[in-house]
């Protein structure tokens, strides 16, 4: 395939979600069915067009760049000239990116078919979803940091569309607006670091960069100043990722529709984040990623320890998400890109399924709770659920699927990409120390099957929690269970690898080879060949040790909440304030409330304070003297001088009274004076 169509396909790809976004806007409403069929068709034609551009990507040898220039400056001072471009960037990278959103999109869309019919907003909530696949399909294909920050925040607006698309509720409108905000403070830290990058390079494409930086050009001459803008620039995805200490903004989301859910919070949007890492992974110093693997790593353990103890269905997987994002971001801290970016894709698969899987569940029961006349029971509360599995035999093999793939069970996707993560943390600890990132990677490898098959068993498995509504529970239809029914397949090994016990070996595996580092020692003290030794020699017993604790972790959920041997309030007491606080998601929303949030309120009571008796103050005080003023200048002016013009005038009109007595208009009268004028001039001469 030619250079040229393959960017031509990119383009078509790109643009096509935008178009059904542009008439859906205008014309929804007046289309067959609000014109879900004509999104959805759209969104298809542009997987399909994806599966190709990767079948042309990976059967070629290079990556393929084109760009536009958009805008050119002359001279700036301190920099020089300037051209900004719009490129597309097609290699193995974005060419898999394209693919994961493309296809969780689509199956998105059709689940939305079923799950939202009858919305009151059902054409808008399907024209928001094709611009979040245009805005998303503009990161993976950009070939320069501008572009890629103009479609980070439209991805951020598309998002908050998308949670706020139920805005009558107080709650989905505040949840809508806690993303964005919190979103905008990770990106503010993104656009200082891409303008330390431009300032120095005087180019925002991602090759420049890297060719410059490779050559020995580092910013301001300190490879501290490259650190610090790569740090910058990672924090843009602490907010997308949802990182610690930005990861509240993501539970609270959960309250957009479910399938948004699937679609933007759990396989593309947060894995943005993943991916500017991934994208930028040359750039970053040795410092710099020591940095992300830790806030990964505590991310991984914060939003894991949560979850054990949550019972919304959508805010377990909600907290696995985060966790699961801490796991990538630290796998691409230590090293491990194949494995990092590989677990994004498998995770996207699994993560989609289980979202939509809880949307089909919440689905059934809000419609048993409906036949039942029920508004107070909680659809979403794990505690109202139970036996499901005999009433949703798909929802439920599915769900098993997709548990065991994030538990890291053998046979599944998710055991290929998390046994990579794993073998990466131990080796990269065996060369550099930092002991506590494999120790908490394994930690949170069993925390994972624990809570996963809690939320299994209690929402599938037991005793209903009324028998009456277990009777009412339905399948999904066939269009919300078809794709279910795809991830669930997409979550098993076979499509990654042909070995069930190594990734790789596998395609995905191989297409994601590690990028030269362009950072000088980025990743001393050891080298790269030494790390891959190290990974293939942890690989075996790291494996061992993974099913191990992930097998572990099942059966200690299966004798707590499935044989009840173990009690669970019991262990709940036991744990006192370490299971309050987690409960209560470590108080990190009360925290933010009382210092930020009531600190920005304090700050405007005293700015107020300030402006009313201060500034107001000076303001009322420099108008009080001015009126004193301005009325002794009045008094002046009205008592002297309007009281000398007037004694002028007054003088002046008196003379003129009395002149006016010799203007008689008479030519003999003006001879007379004229006659006695002369004869008094002359007397008065005579005389001197």
């Amino acid at each position: 395939m030619g250079l040229d169509t393959l960017i031509l396909l990119s383009l078509i790809v790109l643009f096509l979600p935008l178009a059904g976004f542009a008439v859906l806007v205008f014309f929804g409403k007046r289309l067959p069915r609000q014109g879900d069929w004509l999104a959805t068709g759209l969104v298809t034609v542009s997987l399909l067009l994806s599966l190709v551009i990767l079948f042309a990507r990976l059967t070629s040898p290079e990556s393929v760049t084109a760009g536009w220039t958009w805008a050119q400056f002359g001279g700036i001072p301190g920099i020089g000239e300037v051209t900004v471009e719009l490129g597309i960037l097609i290699d193995n990278l974005s060419a898999i990116m394209l693919v994961v959103v493309a296809l969780i999109s689509t199956l998105v869309h059709f689940f939305s078919m079923g799950y939202l019919e009858g919305d009151v907003r059902y054409s808008r909530y399907f024209a928001y979803l094709g611009f979040f696949t245009f805005s998303m399909i503009g990161i993976v294909l950009t070939h320069n940091l501008l572009m890629m920050y103009i479609f980070w925040e439209l991805v951020g607006l598309s998002s908050y569309l998308l949670i706020g698309h139920w805005y009558e509720k107080k709650s989905a409108s505040n949840a809508a607006m806690k993303a964005f905000i919190v979103n905008r403070i990770g990106d503010a830290g993104m656009f200082i670091g891409i303008m330390i990058i431009f300032v120095h390079f005087a180019t925002f494409s991602f090759d420049a960069i890297f060719s410059a930086v490779a050559a020995g050009n580092l910013p301001f001459e300190s490879q501290a100043w490259l650190t610090a803008a790569g740090v910058l620039i990672f924090c843009g995805a602490i907010g997308k990722s949802a990182q610690f200490p930005l990861h509240v903004w993501l539970p609270d989301a959960m309250e957009g529709p479910t399938p948004v859910s699937a679609l933007i919070h759990a396989a593309t949007m947060v894995a943005a984040g993943v991916f500017l890492v991934a994208r930028m992974f040359p750039l970053f110093t040795a410092d710099a990623l020591l940095v992300i693997a830790y806030v990964g790593a505590a991310t991984a353990l914060l939003a894991a320890t949560i979850a054990i103890t949550q019972y919304d269905i959508k805010k377990v997987l909600a907290w696995s998400t985060i966790s699961q994002l801490g796991y990538m971001i630290l796998a691409l801290g230590v090293g491990a890109y194949a494995a990092g970016f590989m677990h994004l894709v498998t995770h996207a698969a699994f993560k989609a399924g289980l979202f939509l899987g809880s949307g089909a569940v919440i689905y059934a029961m809000h419609a048993a709770l409906h036949k039942q006349h029920d508004h107070d029971t909680d659809a979403q509360d794990i505690r109202n659920m139970g036996g499901l599995r005999s009433r949703m035999p798909v929802t439920y093999w599915t769900f098993l699927i997709f548990t065991l793939a994030i538990s890291g069970i053998p046979l599944t996707s998710g055991f290929l990409s998390k046994d990579e993560i794993l073998a990466g943390t131990l080796a990269f600890s065996t060369l550099n120390g930092h002991w506590l990132l494999p120790l908490i990677a394994f930690g949170v490898a069993g925390m994972t099957a624990f809570y996963m098959f809690r939320l299994l068993i209690l929402t599938f498995h037991g005793k209903p929690a009324d028998s009456k509504r277990l009777s009412m529970i339905r399948e999904v239809p066939g269009v919300m269970a078809i794709p279910l029914i795809i991830l669930a397949a997409l979550s098993t090994f076979i499509f990654y690898s042909f070995n069930p016990l190594g990734a790789s070996s596998g395609w995905l595996f191989q297409a994601l080879a590690r990028p030269a580092s362009v950072v000088p020692e980025a990743f001393a003290p050891a080298t790269w060949p030494v790390f891959y030794e190290a990974i293939s020699r942890v690989h075996t017993p790291v494996m061992i040790l993974s099913i191990i604790i992930a097998v572990a972790g099942v059966a200690f959920a299966w004798l707590v909440y499935e044989r009840r041997s173990v009690s669970a309030d019991k262990m709940a007491g036991v744990m006192g304030p370490l299971y309050r606080g987690s409960r209560n998601k470590w108080y990190f929303d009360e925290m933010y409330e009382a210092v930020f949030v009531n600190g920005t309120l304090a700050l405007t009571r005293i700015s107020n304070w300030f402006d009313f008796n201060v500034i107001d103050g000076i303001v009322n005080g420099a108008g009080t003297v001015t009126r004193g003023v301005s009325k002794i200048s009045g008094w002046i002016d009205n008592v002297f001088i309007d009281g000398l013009v007037n004694f002028l005038a007054n003088i002046t009109g008196s003379i003129g009274m009395r002149m006016r007595k010799i203007q008689t208009g008479s030519v003999q009268n003006y001879l007379v004076f004229g006659v006695f004028g002369f004869l008094i001039i002359t007397i008065v001469l005579l005389s001197i």
